[in-house]
């Protein structure tokens, strides 16, 4: 390669503003563009062909870092060997050996790293590293992500699909979206081997035909007075919790996380704000007498603090509803229970019982013309609900939450 006088200098390559190419000899070239960034190319011709290369901006590429560069490069076509498909071998070369390190243990720590912020709450990011931990990382979890083929996935997923079918379902498409991330960070390429559209659903079940939906189990309308008797005779937090959940129909998640800034107790409205709502919409829920009078001695943080002023737990209501009921139903399944009462006790409408349970509207033509929340009818129906609770029994009702001085 013959040798050319180093034209610029680190003076001139810092003071020169026209736009262009500058040389400086052995095919290195500061460009200049129009806005005056500057960087480095490196021109060479071979096979008959001439060709650009780029080697970095002036910011991170000094002068005679881009002259050793080009004798590098330049050497590189005097040998026959084309500088820019060469760096681009040795990139994949190096992509490679980085993705046969990379485990699917590693991929999913990393996943969960990127991701943990989008989720609701810190409960659904255990749910995905308790699930991706029990049934996938023991058959996958110390292979590289690139070896991950579709047998390996059904490996996974065939021994719990007619068992689990849900759970299954749910570590399926926590697998896919592990090894989406391992592709677009380069880990592995090629189809996705856990993709359902196309490909699995052609191997495995559909879930409806494997087995029906296994709903929460409700308590019938008709034992409700009674339980809700018992209920108020228990002095704890979480019977006060379950109680407010019940008379408000509200879910699990909504009510352990209520907290007094929630409630106008001048309008006796609940609103829960977008982010705690499942729809991600704000709520107002309307407060029957006897919601009131549980708010006014609740919490004046969270209205049902748990130990160490944390939130109650997700599983405290639970636990007692089994305890009351030797197992038979749960939380979830009252929002059931008060929705067959006003479909088949009330005559109100079924979108008012519907908005009362937040439910999304299924229709987007009525949904589109939906603007308010119906929340006057909402509030006469919350108010008939909790009368019908105490099913006209004459009960000693204790208030000692006791968390406000």
């Amino acid at each position: 390669m013959p040798k050319m006088i180093e034209r610029l200098s680190a003076r001139k390559v810092a003071t020169l503003n026209t736009p262009g190419l500058h040389a400086d000899g052995n095919g290195l070239y500061l460009q200049i563009t129009t806005g005056h960034a500057k960087s480095w190319i490196f021109r060479y011709s071979i096979h008959g062909r001439t060709r650009e290369m780029g080697l970095g901006s002036l910011r991170k590429v000094s002068l005679e870092e881009a002259r050793r560069k080009a004798i590098e490069y330049g050497n590189q076509r005097d040998e026959g060997i084309d500088p820019i498909e060469e760096r681009r071998r040795v990139r994949q070369q190096h992509l490679l050996e980085r993705a046969k390190t990379m485990t699917f243990s590693m991929a999913v720590s990393e996943f969960l790293r990127d991701n943990r912020g989008e989720w609701k709450n810190a409960k659904h990011a255990a749910q995905w590293e308790t699930s991706l931990a029990t049934y996938a990382e023991p058959k996958l979890g110390n292979l590289a992500v690139q070896a991950i083929d579709t047998n390996l996935v059904l490996s996974v997923l065939r021994p719990i699909w007619s068992t689990k079918t849900e759970t299954a379902s749910r570590v399926r498409g926590r697998i896919e979206a592990v090894l989406d991330w391992c592709t677009v960070q380069a880990y592995r390429s090629g189809p996705n081997p856990a993709r359902w559209r196309g490909h699995l659903d052609k191997v495995l079940g559909k879930k409806s035909k494997i087995r029906s939906v296994k709903h929460h189990a409700a308590m019938p309308y008709s034992e409700i007075g009674g339980f809700m008797a018992q209920l108020r005779e228990r002095d704890s937090v979480s019977a006060r919790a379950l109680e407010f959940t019940i008379l408000t129909v509200a879910r699990t998640g909504e009510t352990v996380g209520a907290h007094r800034a929630e409630i106008n107790e001048r309008e006796r409205v609940w609103i829960i704000p977008a982010e705690r709502m499942k729809a991600k919409k704000e709520h107002r829920v309307p407060l029957c007498d006897r919601a009131m009078e549980i708010v006014q001695v609740a919490g004046d943080g969270l209205l049902f603090p748990g130990a160490g002023g944390r939130p109650l737990s997700n599983m405290a209501m639970l636990e007692l509803v089994r305890g009351m009921t030797d197992g038979k139903y749960t939380v979830h399944g009252f929002r059931s229970t008060f929705r067959d009462w006003a479909g088949e006790c009330t005559n109100y409408p079924g979108e008012v019982a519907e908005m009362a349970l937040a439910h999304s509207i299924k229709s987007k033509t009525e949904a589109a013309y939906r603007r308010g929340d119906l929340l006057e009818k909402r509030r006469k129906l919350l108010e008939a609900w909790g009368r019908f609770t105490l099913h006209s029994q004459q009960i000693v009702i204790p208030l000692s939450v006791g968390r406000r001085s």
